[in-house]
């Protein structure tokens, strides 16, 4: 009798053992947080962001990867969407807002939203989600192949340059601005003929390209394989177009150039929304923005990063950042579907 009363309670102290080391294993288990970005620089990301942040949180980051439009129009579409976390353009931030796609991100709890440009106080405040960077549009070329200097928007459509440049895709970050552009050109505000005057500039700018991009990847091949000598960025890709042809330079004209915010919002669906807002505030903070300044080609929306002149080339931010506009995507996302229907059929077809 006493032997199985010593049994029976060895057997319960084993099982209240398994059940403590599985709560234990529970709780020490990462949680997973999924964050649908951009695609580019990943192994930079991973070091400067992901790596860290899995690190200090006791988190696995997983990475749902693609451009701005295709991963907008993912979560959009999914209604069992599991991702947390969602970074976009402007223009898709805008759309997501629109058609609710996003969770409450409100200014108190953003650790460091008194230490943000006055751009993106503006945006957190509107219920547009945090922007974390600050990027703009201009001309990356190479003058050897090019056979000219390129300091003009206007000399784009050089015929020198017939079949040597790329463009972005309509539906890319710049995509937009880049047809705004195009009606600058031609001396017209967009939003007074809906962009007519811009797809006169694109249609005349066509012998010169050779083909659109959807990614800065794409560009770098572009121009590593030597099939073009100009193409029109975003200056987040210059690192890596730069890694491709050493003998490309940037050139931001002096006439300007079109910003845009990367913005990250929540997914309305989310399970981990405490999680994802330390997210956002660890991407936000003067720390990692530093690393992402040096690491990433991002100009910082934190005030507390200070860049050296060294670090702050090629971003948008100093003289870059003063003659950079913005685009109207109250006028622009409306007229969208049009916009890509007729960029398609003139563009790529």
């Amino acid at each position: 009798m006493k032997k199985r009363i010593a049994l029976a309670c060895t057997a319960l102290l084993l099982l209240t053992l398994a059940a403590a080391f599985a709560a234990g294993t529970a709780e020490s288990a990462p949680k997973q947080l999924i964050v649908s970005t951009w695609g580019l620089s990943e192994d930079a990301l991973w070091s400067e962001v992901y790596e860290p942040f899995e690190k200090q949180y006791n988190v696995k980051v997983v990475l749902d990867t693609g451009n701005a439009q295709e991963r907008y129009t993912k979560l959009k579409n999914d209604p069992n969407s599991t991702v947390d976390v969602i970074e976009l353009s402007q223009k898709n931030t805008a759309d997501g807002v629109a058609d609710g796609l996003f969770a409450p991100l409100k200014a108190s709890s953003l650790t460091d939203y008194a230490n943000l440009i006055p751009g993106a106080k503006a945006l957190i405040d509107s219920g547009s989600g945090a922007p974390y960077t600050l990027n703009s549009i201009g001309i990356i070329y190479n003058p050897k192949t090019a056979g000219m200097t390129i300091d003009s928007w206007e000399d784009l459509w050089n015929p020198a340059l017939k079949g040597k440049i790329s463009i972005p895709d309509i539906t890319t970050t710049f995509g937009p601005a880049f047809l705004v552009m195009c009606s600058d050109v031609k001396g017209v505000d967009f939003t007074t003929d809906k962009g007519e005057a811009a797809f006169k500039a694109l249609e005349q700018l066509k012998p010169n390209v050779l083909r659109t991009y959807a990614k800065s990847s794409d560009v770098a091949s572009l121009f590593a394989n030597g099939e073009i000598s100009v193409a029109i960025v975003g200056d987040f890709g210059v690192p890596v177009i730069s890694k491709a042809d050493p003998d490309a330079v940037y050139v931001v004209p002096q006439s300007g150039t079109y910003a845009n915010f990367n913005v990250i919002n929540i997914a309305k669906n989310t399970k981990n929304y405490d999680l994802a807002v330390a997210y956002v505030n660890y991407r936000l903070n003067a720390e990692t923005e530093t690393r992402t300044a040096k690491a990433l080609n991002e100009a910082p929306v934190n005030s507390l990063v200070k860049l050296t002149p060294e670090l702050a080339a090629n971003k948008t931010v100093g003289a870059v950042a003063a003659r950079a506009k913005m685009v109207d995507f109250t006028v622009v996302n409306p007229l969208m579907g049009t916009w890509v229907d007729r960029f398609n059929r003139l563009m790529n077809k």
